[in-house]
């Protein structure tokens, strides 16, 4: 049973990353048609299913291919990175975010 909801979450990662690739792709057609590309949430709101699906399947994948010690320990390490990628990236657009509506905290 608990092998099973382990390749639920390796299986859910998957569609993050497709979403996050057809979001990247959708956004280069827009850009290709004479918008402007907008560094700041949409940026933001391509590459977060990207990390969040990436994180998501190589936490578990490894494991559950029955995979060395070593590599196993080699993927949480990059599980890591990718875990604090993603807080700088959620940290840097939530101040974006607020210094643009003028939300400043009192310092």
């Amino acid at each position: 049973m608990l092998q099973v909801m382990d390749w639920s979450v390796v299986a859910m990662g998957c569609p993050l990353i497709l979403v996050a690739l057809g979001g990247r792709w959708w956004e280069r057609v827009k850009a290709r048609k004479g918008a402007g590309p907008v560094r700041g949430t949409r940026f933001f709101w391509a590459w977060l299913p990207l990390l969040l699906g990436l994180g998501m399947i190589g936490g578990n994948l490894p494991r559950l291919l029955h995979a060395s010690h070593s590599v196993v320990m080699t993927m949480d390490t990059l599980n890591l990175v990718l875990a604090v990628t993603t807080v700088v990236l959620v940290l840097r657009v939530a101040r974006h975010f607020y210094w643009r509506r003028g939300l400043r905290t009192p310092e």
